[in-house]
């Protein structure tokens, strides 16, 4: 593979885990509870995974031939991230610890954090609309092989990001309740901007 595009393609990717975002929010919740951030995140890793196979395997590569499923995925997903972004703004959420005996198991976040990535459109806009656009067609390796290669550079990126978002989140924001509203509030703006731009991209490109 080409280094060029595999550098680029990290990026790409580092750009969507940096933006806060539902991932984020669900790794700070796990760091406000006791002994949590391990399993959250790794459910988190286990749905970018359960992506990067999927794609790899050629689902992504069906879908890229029909260009209105993208349109509508990239739709319906910026929809989806104006709306979440609008209600965080609109009421911002600040994590607190909960009582001990109301705290979920570890099998709990694990399962929760599959859930949580496997339906963040930043990780279906990524893995179905990005990924495929960075294999090098006249490289040795397959082209399913480079699909699973990229995601798993995309994979090791957000396990070194949430990791350190969630560890760090019950120091910072459990002391500081106004720093984790700002924080949500960041983040609703974040998302709701990222939808836009999104959707204004669709309407130039299909109807303008």
């Amino acid at each position: 593979m080409d280094l060029a595009i595999v550098l680029a393609f990290w990026v790409v990717s580092m750009l969507f885990i940096l933006t806060p975002g539902a991932d984020w929010a669900f790794a700070i919740s796990a760091g406000l509870a006791k002994r949590m951030v391990v399993p959250a995140v790794s459910g988190l890793l286990v749905g970018h995974f359960i992506a990067t196979v999927l794609v790899a395997a050629g689902v992504g590569a069906v879908i890229a031939r029909y260009q209105l499923a993208m349109m509508l995925l990239t739709v319906v997903g910026s929809i989806y991230l104006m709306w979440l972004g609008f209600s965080l703004i609109r009421t911002p959420a600040v994590v607190r610890a909960g009582p001990e005996d109301q705290i979920p198991t570890r099998q709990d976040w694990l399962c929760k954090g599959i859930g949580v990535s496997g339906l963040n459109p930043k990780v279906f806009l990524l893995f179905l609309a990005l990924l495929p656009q960075f294999t090098d067609p006249a490289s040795n390796w397959p082209e399913a092989l480079q699909l699973f290669v990229l995601g798993l550079i995309h994979i090791f990126s957000c396990a070194a990001v949430y990791f350190v978002v969630g560890f760090s989140s019950q120091a910072v924001l459990q002391s500081r309740p106004a720093a984790a509203k700002w924080f949500s509030q960041f983040s609703g703006a974040a998302m709701l901007l990222i939808g836009a731009l999104l959707l204004l991209d669709q309407i130039k490109l299909y109807w303008l």
